[in-house]
């Protein structure tokens, strides 16, 4: 966990619609785990941001005006190497190779619900990945075993980011029983890890 998810996360928003950056900032200033929200409408104004305040997570569009997305990742890890960075878009996507290899922690699409945004924003600030399945391994191609009742509430505090150890605190169970739910979950949704599980869970709507 980064020293900045331990307390309050510091956003950066990298987008050049004020729309887009009122709606972020709103919703972002409403989540106890976000510290300070802070915004940039080009990549100039994303690196002096960064180099000043050190953000945990950028949450930068595909497209800023005429500048990358991906371009402006990479300046943004020139200027701060710790800062981990969300790329999103409502028209466009990336692949989860071609993200990676600009030094991105997770794509996400502008037409999920705020909500899915936000969780997705504090698991890449937590140290995780965020991209969506591939279309051929989505989940939905197939039937899934159903979640039990006790699997769903593990998966919803997993969703927010917490260990297995706060869980177990929170559900009154002990570690090596939620790791053997985690461990169903991870394979009733065919998931590789914590992350993979939030977002393929998002797409079968099992998350509220």
């Amino acid at each position: 966990m980064s020293a900045g998810a331990a307390g309050g996360l510091k956003v950066l928003v990298v987008d050049d619609h004020e729309v887009v950056h009122w709606g972020f900032r709103v919703m972002l200033s409403e989540l106890s785990w976000v510290e300070r929200c802070l915004s940039a409408r080009n990549g100039a104004e994303a690196v002096a941001q960064t180099r000043k305040h050190a953000p945990d997570v950028a949450l930068v569009d595909l497209f800023v005006g005429e500048e990358s997305g991906p371009q402006i990742c990479e300046q943004l890890h020139l200027a701060h190497r710790d800062v981990k960075v969300l790329l999103i878009s409502g028209a466009g996507r990336i692949s989860a190779e071609a993200a990676a290899a600009c030094g991105a922690a997770g794509f996400v699409p502008k037409d999920w619900p705020a909500a899915d945004i936000a969780r997705a924003v504090r698991m890449v600030g937590l140290g995780m990945s965020m991209f969506e399945p591939e279309a051929a391994d989505a989940p939905g191609n197939g039937p899934h075993p159903p979640l039990t009742p006790r699997e769903r509430e593990v998966l919803e505090l997993v969703a927010t980011g917490a260990t297995n150890r706060e869980i177990a605190a929170r559900l009154h169970l002990s570690p090596h029983t939620v790791k053997e739910h985690t461990s169903s979950l991870y394979r009733k949704l065919e998931a590789r890890n914590r992350a993979d599980a939030v977002l393929r869970a998002q797409r079968l709507g099992l998350l509220t």
